[in-house]
Parts: C-alpha cells; structure tokens; sequence
C-alpha cells in the first residue's frame, strides 16, 4: 500500500520499533505541518492509507473528495478534526484506537510537571538567573494543599495518584459513574463545581473534547477561584469558554495558569496573550510526545494499517462503510 504520514515534525516514527510493521509498504513521511487545501490534495495525491498524529490536521470533505485513492485514516484517539461522514459517503474506513484501558502516563507525567514548575516558579527563576538575579520570589509547597480533578478518567485517575503521592488532598468533579470510581479509590468527591472551583488550591483539567464539555469551564467558574490557586490544561483548549482564561488572569483570579492546549495548532504566534503573562507557564502541545508514548500509539495506528492490508480492518469508527469501502468491493 501507498501510505502517508502527516506531521511528524522531529522525523521520530521511522527510528522506532514498531515502524516495522509497515516493510513492504509504500512510505511517505511529512515532517513540516501544512493545512493548505492544495498543497495538502497535492502532497497526498495517489496514498491509499493515511496516518495522522493526533489533531495536528484538520481532514475535511473538500480534502477528502479530491483524494481518490485513499481507502484508510489511521490514527489514535479521539477525532474531531476528520470529517467521519465525508469518510463513510465517500467509502473510506477510519480506524482510531480508543485505547480507554490504556492510560497516557506521559500526559499525566506532564501535567505534574507543570504544577510543580508553576508552583516553585522554576521557568520564572531559571529565567531570573540567566539574567543574573537570584531568587526572584518564594514559591510555594504541595503537600497540604488541595488538587482538583476535573474529569476522571485515564489520565486524571493516574494524576490524582501522583497528587496523593505528594501529600495533596485530592477532590474530584466528574460524571457520577467517575465519581463512584474515584469514591473507591479513597478520594474526595466535590460537593458542587462552584465549591470545586472555590476551594481547589490546583485545578486540572481531564476531559474529552465533545459537544457537551466544550467550553464547559466558564469565565465565571474561573473568577471562583483564589487568588494563589493554578489551573493546569494538558486536556483541550476548548474545554474553557473562548478567551476566559486570559480575562480571569488579567482580573487575579486564578493568580497562575499551565497550558499545553491551545485553540488553533500549531500556535506561531510569539504575541499570543498567555505568552505575554509572567504567571502563565506554556508548552507546545507535549503531553503525549515521549518515545515512550509514541511507540505505544503508533503501535496501534500500525496495526490497524496491517489489519486492514489483511482484510479484516479493526478498530473502525465509522462501520457503516464496510458495505461499500474502497477497494473491497
């Protein structure tokens, strides 16, 4: 099969292990990130399976329907930025493991991270002393202090723990079904979200990005929060309603603020608003991007490309196409 892989920015899929799995294929691998219509038809031109990196790029009918020979759409995870139902008129399977037993430890490893960093200030005292200053303010411990959960499931159980394992007082808002979970595992469950959002010395949140959790943090839910407390966003930018964050910032409440998401990707901007504030630490969208991770992902994304080459396509997200797929008629 003729295969192309978008986005790979560091050129990584091909030194690991699991890249193997396609020898014999035909493989094209794009290292830059373009979402020009043309250049995207152009550069695809003649791929019977596609393998995308998470959401780097949008996949729409008007790209779809200029790509005749596509059959397949590999990926992992949710999927928001592909057109399913261009997908399935125009017969073209999308595989995306949803991989809900398989926690993405990476994430949540990055997520502590940045509460720590926030925290203790470190971005803003490594910066101090390259600048020839030393301890430019005090930041403050974990221990003691409460770390909201938003959203309990593979990744916010595996962050809740490690807040546990730093002496913090973990409290949980989520579905009540997660709530019953996190009740077992011997946390706190919030009373309300305005009492969630009042008490949590650190909110982070854990959600899928979907019609009802989009924008489900408000402006207001934000201004809840004190003066000293974080919130941290490895999740989806959308899951705040549109500019809310910088406002709250901007009004102290909350006083700090760690983000790997953002609204439009990849953010090219040097002037965007959370870039220019000292109490905002911004990473690039890593959660997910370890050795480690990748090689869990694409294990999957590539054996989804192997199933379907052997007639028996898995993981499909869209099955009413198989009665009238591309190249299986």
């Amino acid at each position: 099969m003729k295969i192309s892989i978008l986005d790979d920015y560091h050129d990584t899929l091909r030194t690991l292990a699991c890249f193997g799995k396609l020898a014999g294929h035909d493989v094209t691998v794009w290292n830059d990130h373009v979402q020009d219509l043309d250049e995207l038809a152009r550069r695809l031109k003649g791929a019977e399976a596609l393998v995308l990196i998470r959401e780097r790029t949008q996949i729409r009918e008007a790209l779809l329907e200029r790509l005749s020979a596509l059959r397949l759409i590999s990926q992992r995870s949710v999927y928001p930025h592909i057109d399913v139902p261009a997908c399935t008129r125009l017969g073209i399977i999308v595989s995306s493991s949803q991989h809900a037993d398989t926690p993405s430890y990476a994430a949540a490893e990055l997520t502590f991270a940045l509460i720590l960093a926030a925290m203790r200030q470190i971005p803003q005292q490594m910066n101090a002393l390259r600048a020839g200053r030393w301890q430019i303010g005090v930041g403050n411990s974990l221990r003691g202090k409460s770390l909201g959960i938003y959203g309990y499931g593979r990744i916010g159980s595996v962050v809740a723990g490690y807040g546990a394992a730093f002496g913090m007082d973990v409290v949980v808002l989520a579905r009540r079904a997660s709530l019953e979970r996190a009740k077992r595992d011997g946390y706190r469950v919030a009373t309300s979200k305005e009492a969630f959002f009042e008490s949590c010395d650190v909110v982070s949140l854990h959600m899928r990005l979907v019609e009802s959790t989009r924008g489900i943090v408000t402006r207001h839910d934000l201004l809840r929060m004190k003066p000293s407390a974080l919130l941290v966003n490895t999740s989806r930018a959308q899951l705040v309603e549109p500019n809310a964050l910088e406002f709250a910032l901007e009004q102290g409440r909350p006083g700090m603020a760690a983000v790997d998401v953002y609204e439009n990707e990849p953010v090219r901007d040097r002037h965007h608003p959370l870039f220019r504030m000292e109490n905002v630490i911004c990473t690039p969208h890593i959660g997910y991007v370890t050795r480690e991770e990748y090689e869990t992902q694409f294990t999957d994304v590539f054996e989804q490309i192997v199933a379907y080459a052997s007639g028996a396509p898995i993981n499909v997200v869209n099955p009413e196409v198989l009665g009238h797929a591309r190249g299986r008629q």
